[in-house]
């Protein structure tokens, strides 16, 4: 849409009566990156309430300006598409006309917008992204066809670092000021040395055990091994019923979760194995449900031994309600959908 077809709609949804940021709010979830700023909006909302009809550029005096000329416009479009981290001032002054006016060219005529790289954990090859896309469906014709036995029986595992101290997020640090006051600083805070790896093992109605990998040790198949065979005594001491029905256990493919030790205890144990594709955090419910969530709560927080760290994460764990859990289990059904929508490609959210 053009900025004339832009305006056109913030009349037609001023004249019903929304506000400048329902207005916002709707054209942006409609158009997403393209849609108008809120304070273009909030300009031309205050322009109709006064009464005005057109949506055109009122007349300016002077010459009419000539930088907009095809010629700008196609050697300004040749230039990003030739590299595109461009900054504006250089194509200004290799092109010869003013910041503005080819700012104006960039966003307006040639619809352009900067955006920042996102990261991902891997760059993705075909074949893991038909893998991904291959399991993605596998997964969710399996949940689909019985919904409710697929969350009874479905339990997660992933493994995290804990550390004494987790400096606060950018969000978690924000603080009120009055207009003129001086801007807020805040020293860089490092994640501390010290630090505790927790193995979470957890279903739609809670955490079923955590285990604290003891100082000097590592995780090898033997200590995994030893973990799901302590994981099969738990879901019979709090699930009771859970193992008649065959744990669906869901797992990274990290090396020791897929080595022919521990698979051999996974079936020893009567557990069926969900398919987990490599390079996949955005489809394991610990990476984007539960461990951000524990790292936003303990931001800022400091502790002096292990203990205390893992008194908090228990603290933090009881303190959620059931349908935290089940509401991060469920969330796998979208994200398989969108993986399948993007041929295998990575979901954002």
């Amino acid at each position: 849409m053009d900025k004339f077809e832009h305006r056109a709609v913030i009349k037609y949804l001023q004249k019903k009566g929304l506000t400048p940021k329902e207005i916002h709010e709707d054209m942006q979830e409609t158009l997403g990156t393209s849609a108008p700023s809120y304070a273009m909006i909030k300009k031309w909302v205050a322009e109709f309430k006064r009464g005005r009809e057109s949506i055109e550029d009122d007349p300016r005096n002077g010459r009419p300006a000539t930088s907009t000329s095809q010629e700008n416009v196609n050697k300004i479009c040749d230039m990003i598409m030739e590299d595109r981290r461009l900054n504006i001032r250089e194509i200004a002054e290799t092109v010869g006309i003013s910041y503005e006016q080819t700012q104006n060219i960039i966003v307006n005529d040639l619809g352009f917008s900067k955006v920042s790289a996102r990261w991902v954990p891997k760059l993705l090859s075909v074949e893991h992204k038909r893998t991904r896309l291959t399991l993605s469906r596998e997964c969710l014709d399996m949940y689909q066809a019985e919904p409710v036995k697929f969350l009874d029986r479905f339990v997660t595992m992933d493994e995290t670092w804990v550390h004494h101290h987790t400096p606060e997020s950018k969000q978690q640090s924000k603080q009120w000021k009055r207009q003129g006051s001086p801007p807020l600083k805040k020293a860089k805070a490092l994640l501390s040395a010290k630090k505790v790896m927790a193995s979470v093992f957890w279903d739609c109605k809670g955490v079923i055990m955590v285990d604290y990998l003891a100082k000097g040790e590592t995780i090898n198949s033997a200590y995994y091994c030893t973990l799901l065979r302590r994981l099969r005594e738990e879901i019979k001491s709090k699930r009771h019923d859970m193992l008649s029905k065959k744990v669906l256990l869901h797992q990274d493919n990290a090396r020791v979760h897929a080595s022919t030790q521990s698979l051999a205890e996974i079936h020893n144990c009567g557990f069926e194995l969900l398919p987990h594709p490599p390079y996949s955090p955005d489809l394991a419910p610990s990476d984007f449900h539960l461990f951000p969530n524990l790292k936003k709560y303990l931001g800022g927080r400091r502790f002096s031994t292990n203990e205390e760290v893992e008194m908090a994460v228990t603290e933090y764990f009881e303190g959620l309600e059931e349908s935290y859990f089940k509401s991060g289990i469920m969330a796998l059904e979208t994200r398989w959908k969108k993986c399948i929508e993007l041929q295998g490609d990575y979901v954002e959210k």
